[in-house]
């Protein structure tokens, strides 16, 4: 079994980074067939680093948005209370609990 996962692995690197077993082989120009690896291997070096950036911080960047949505879903509760049961804010007061002002 690790053998065939090894040859695997061979197959899958020969057809990815040589330039011979590739889809790039039918590119004529072997400078040209270079220079498309380099672009692809720049992006993809690119790709991993913003990912992996964007993984060290998702740890924060959970934290501040859950904060946010609990300061939204108090504010929401909030209103929908005093819109519904406005008598509810004048307990302890010092105020009546009519609500009215002297």
């Amino acid at each position: 079994m690790i053998a065939s996962i090894g040859k695997y692995a061979v197959s899958a690197w020969e057809f990815v980074f040589n330039h011979e077993v590739s889809p790039l082989r039918k590119i004529p120009d072997v400078a040209i067939r270079h220079y498309v690896l380099q672009a692809l291997g720049l992006m993809w070096a690119v790709s991993f680093s913003i990912a992996i950036g964007s993984y060290t911080f998702l740890a924060a960047s959970v934290i501040g948005h859950s904060v946010l949505i609990g300061a939204l879903a108090i504010t929401v509760a909030t209103l929908t209370a005093a819109a519904k049961r406005p008598k509810l804010f004048m307990h302890g007061s010092g105020r009546g609990n009519d609500g009215e002002h002297s």
